[in-house]
């Protein structure tokens, strides 16, 4: 069911190309080429166990971890509608 001007199957294709696009983002993340033995930002040691498990890793554990909480926090709201935000 299409609204106003739009035409059927309108919403789905955005929603679709929204996925595509987080999906396309989500790939391009993946770290890629050989493994460091040391991590880019604080030059620890990366456990061999780490590097097997995750081809191409430039982080250790804490390091990677504090970039994705600032990767999460720095996102906006991509699920607002008019709905929600009427409330």
């Amino acid at each position: 069911m299409a609204g106003g001007w739009s035409r059927d199957g309108a919403v789905q294709d955005q929603i679709d190309a929204s996925v595509g696009d987080a999906v396309k983002r989500a790939r391009q993340q993946i770290p890629k080429g050989e493994s460091l033995a040391e991590c880019e930002e604080c030059e620890k040691p990366i456990p061999e166990a780490r590097q097997q498990a995750i081809p191409g890793v430039r982080l250790c554990v804490s390091c990677q971890e504090e970039t994705d909480e600032k990767a999460a926090a720095s996102g906006f709201n991509r699920r607002g509608s008019k709905d929600s935000q009427l409330r």
